[in-house]
């Protein structure tokens, strides 16, 4: 808008400039295709760090090399990795859990629990159900634990009835990062622990003696002893207040927590006991004549409903890395993944079958030229030497390409789950020192020289000498090589 010039000086107008700027886009985002802990199967997820891979994917473990070579790729300068898991057709299987109700005339299930990625890890998850909300009779929480007891996700005012804003399937399915649900029944599932009769506005006599069980420890005490308890509770929760005190007080079995970490809840004019541990055998039981008239339990669960039956799946064969373009699997889950531009496939190394190994690169080669990607490809771990590697080079004729490079030796690095030196393929590293090239010096330096080292190798698995270099450069092996000061270095930038 103009400036009105309405007196005498001078005045400073601002015009948009007709330049508009140009956006630089990352050069060295790294696609790494394979078997993992966990995580979502067949579908690209981005990671910006190895602690994020950890948290999606669950970090580390000695099946599975694709975790290797993300720790490598970071720990080597990368920034964005992108994570595509795949596992053998077939194999690998969901945690789940039946949450029940006898709200009704008899228990009934009423809520399927499914752990959102196959896996082992499901396993591992907890649910613990409440009904202490603004509305006790119609709504429940819900919250998701870990077998140590730390909660990670918690689900508040949930409801079972279809028109409710809350109601508990569209809730979680859209908002877990760790469970999907399917509501089975219309009620609400039953409170986990045990939960007690509702009580009359006026409570009973407390000054009675009762044994409580939790797991296998069985302990007596006073519910109220007027000589040291002060005032009777004259509510419900003056009530849950008194009992959570008294629980705590009674001494644990080694190693344990139950009774430490009791937690009483008063919801409505009843009240819930849970003990202070996430083992399912934990349950909380009131025993004799006192218990049953005071109604201390109406329900009896464990203090969690644990998933159970996640298996890991394998890790993939060929034609599971190579996937389907119609389902988007294995390799073709990266089609429509934007801003792509290296590639690695850590677990060809490890195959015996040179075959199967050049079948998977083959198609991976094809993508790369489809997609202007450029494939990292690791020798193969037989090639104990120069010798083997000038003969094995040969059976690389049909994935010769100008969007691949191939890196021989392997590394020697301690593995971080045992502390031993062991051998490793190259890509994860290799793709970590051409991101930090890239950030450091631009695209047209090529990874490799004096700045390309290797940060975190002990040494390489063939220890190379110039006349090994000048055999296997010109045949398209880009050689890895330790020099004095230096360290090991990236000492090739071929295409394959």
């Amino acid at each position: 808008m103009p400036t009105q010039t309405t007196y005498p000086g001078v005045y400073v107008e601002e015009l948009p400039s007709s330049v508009h700027s140009i956006t630089t886009v990352t050069t060295s985002v790294t696609a790494f295709i394979g078997h993992t802990r966990r995580g979502p199967l067949n579908r690209p997820v981005r990671v910006t760090s190895f602690a994020e891979f950890e948290r999606r994917f669950g970090g580390l473990t000695a099946r599975s090399p694709v975790g290797y070579a993300v720790h490598q790729f970071f720990g080597n300068g990368g920034t964005v990795a992108v994570i595509v898991r795949v596992t053998k057709a077939g194999t690998g299987k969901e945690a789940c859990a039946t949450l029940e109700s006898t709200e009704g005339h008899s228990r009934c299930p009423v809520l399927e629990v499914h752990a959102k990625e196959p896996g082992s890890w499901g396993s591992g998850l907890r649910l613990a159900v409440d009904h202490d909300t603004p509305h006790p009779h119609e709504t429940f929480d819900l919250r998701i634990l870990d077998a140590h007891g730390t909660v990670h996700e918690t689900f508040s005012g949930l409801s079972m009835d279809p028109g409710h804003g809350r109601y508990a399937e569209t809730v979680i399915n859209a908002d877990s990062a760790l469970i999907r649900v399917e509501a089975v029944g219309e009620d609400r599932p039953d409170p986990s622990g045990t939960v007690s009769k509702a009580f009359h506005h006026e409570l009973p006599d407390l000054n009675v003696e009762l044994t409580v069980k939790i797991g296998e420890v069985e302990r007596e005490f006073t519910l109220y002893d007027p000589d040291c308890d002060g005032a009777p509770p004259c509510d419900v929760a003056e009530l849950a207040l008194l009992l959570e005190h008294k629980l705590r007080a009674l001494p644990d079995a080694p190693g344990k927590h139950a009774f430490a970490g009791a937690e009483v809840i008063a919801f409505g004019r009843r009240i819930q006991v849970v003990a202070g541990s996430t083992d399912p055998r934990d349950v909380v039981r009131f025993l004799g004549e006192c218990a049953n008239d005071l109604g201390l339990e109406a329900s009896v669960n464990p203090p969690v409903f644990p998933l159970h039956g996640g298996a890991d799946g394998e890790p993939p064969g060929p034609r599971d890395l190579i996937g389907s373009e119609a389902r988007k699997s294995g390799l073709q889950a990266l089609r429509e993944e934007p801003d792509v531009n290296l590639l690695a496939l850590p677990e060809l190394a490890s195959y015996e079958s040179t075959e199967d190994m050049l079948t998977v690169l083959s198609a991976a080669e094809r993508l790369c030229r489809e997609r202007r990607i450029f494939l990292l490809v690791d020798a193969p771990a037989a090639w104990g030497g120069v010798d083997a590697a000038r003969a094995g080079i040969a059976a690389f004729a049909p994935v010769r390409s100008d969007h691949a490079g191939l890196y021989f030796p392997h590394l020697q690095l301690t593995d971080p789950l045992t502390g031993r030196l062991r051998s490793f393929p190259p890509s994860g590293a290799v793709a970590g020192v051409i991101a930090r090239t890239d950030g450091e010096r631009g695209v047209w330096k090529a990874p490799a020289g004096t700045a390309a080292r290797l940060a975190g190798v002990h040494s390489l698995t063939v220890k190379l000498t110039d006349r090994d270099n000048g055999l296997l450069n010109p045949l398209g092996v880009n050689c890895l090589r330790t020099f004095p000061v230096a360290g090991p270095l990236i000492w090739g930038a071929r295409t394959l």
